[in-house]
């Protein structure tokens, strides 16, 4: 009898986990920030990748984080790699559009500590009070993949810590 109950919960939650999993197989999060500062400056400081140690949430959650920028900078194809956490964080970001004080595109190829390629986009317009870096980014996952993100609860830190890189962005810009 006790096991019949068990393993009907746990039917029950593998169920319901498969469920909530499949609103999580396509995840786009927007994030936004308004930066007092030169739109020519804050496109630079995201479109030269040898900027992003000064505002990756990344490496403030691993400071012995190693990292390197293959390619020339500020162009599309230029990527820039990490080895992070002892080994268990591995992956790449790499440019893929330009669009000069607009839009930057890019894309990850992540290997550790697990397999995905999420892209992350940016648009930059001036406002009454500076500029405003919004950032979307989109990561397609399948069924199991997507469980464990549910799981997890993966997707509110993706969008704690997408936040919390603009948010390093500004502070980047503005405390000069």
């Amino acid at each position: 009898m006790i096991l019949s109950i068990i393993g009907i919960a746990l039917v029950a939650f593998i169920g319901f986990g498969l469920y909530k999993a499949s609103g999580l197989k396509s995840i786009q999060i927007e994030t936004k920030v308004t930066i007092k500062a030169s739109k020519q400056e804050v496109f630079d400081m995201v479109k030269y990748l040898n900027n992003f140690p000064k505002w990756s949430p990344f490496l403030v959650q691993d400071p012995t984080q190693k990292y390197e920028v293959k390619g020339t900078d500020g162009t599309v194809g230029v990527q820039y790699h990490w080895d992070g956490n002892k080994g268990k964080d591995l992956g790449y970001q790499e440019i893929v559009k330009i669009d000069e004080l607009k839009f930057i595109g890019k894309k990850c190829d992540i290997q550790k500590p697990f397999v995905a390629q999420p892209t992350f986009d940016y648009y930059f317009t001036e406002n009454a009070n500076g500029v405003e870096v919004k950032e979307i980014f989109k990561l397609e996952s399948g069924l199991i993949d997507s469980f464990f993100l549910w799981l997890f609860g993966a997707k509110a830190e993706m969008e704690k810590t997408n936040q919390q890189g603009l948010e390093l962005l500004n502070k980047a810009l503005t405390s000069k």
